[in-house]
């Protein structure tokens, strides 16, 4: 997410909500990403999910790792540099997603949303993110959010890279954590739930 920032051409969908958040009410960017993550989870009530390492690791990490990134990455000039760096961030999120959930530590906040809904719902995981960053791009720009390019790649792309580093890191034979599992879900298998065939 900071390496979108540095690139210029727009943030991902959330740091398009943290940023416009940030701007009204004066925390770094960093900040209103982890206070966000701890409001998300309120969200995964409904859905059952369960928190466990991963999920509270993220919520205070990623704002942390963020704002450092953003400390020690200087603004770049040249769009010859800004374009592979847009692109290398949305990949590194696409496979940081796959990791993090396939180990099976518990999602975060946002990608539990994701998953939670996808097992309520039953709609294919790239539809569910696609929808969730969509609207939360939404309600980004209204309250005066940065819009570019990467922010409409990163929208259309996030979701069918979600899928497929998930399928690519699924551990097989690895026993299921009681976080990862939806409470009386009729389906006990996180990797069909997740990854569906």
């Amino acid at each position: 997410m900071g390496l979108m920032v540095r690139a210029g051409l727009g943030l991902e969908p959330w740091s398009v909500l943290n940023q416009g958040i940030a701007r009204h009410t004066g925390l770094t960017i960093g900040t209103v990403t982890i206070v966000s993550g701890a409001l998300i989870l309120l969200l995964w009530i409904p859905l059952r999910q369960r928190p466990g390492l991963g999920t509270v690791s993220n919520v205070v990490i990623l704002g942390l790792v963020m704002d450092a990134t953003l400390a020690l990455v200087p603004p770049l000039g040249p769009l010859a540099v800004r374009i592979p760096l847009l692109v290398a961030a949305i990949v590194l999120n696409g496979a940081a997603t796959g990791l993090y959930i396939s180990a099976r530590f518990g999602p975060g906040p946002r990608d539990g949303l994701m998953t939670g809904l996808h097992r309520r719902t039953g709609r294919p995981v790239r539809l569910v993110r696609t929808c969730i960053e969509v609207t939360v791009l939404a309600v980004g720009f209204a309250l005066g959010g940065s819009l570019g390019v990467g922010t409409v790649v990163y929208a259309l792309a996030i979701g069918p890279l979600a899928q497929f580093f998930l399928r690519r890191f699924a551990i097989e034979g690895l026993p299921e954590r009681p976080s990862t599992v939806v409470a009386r879900s009729p389906r006990p298998s996180p990797e069909r739930a997740i990854l569906p065939e």
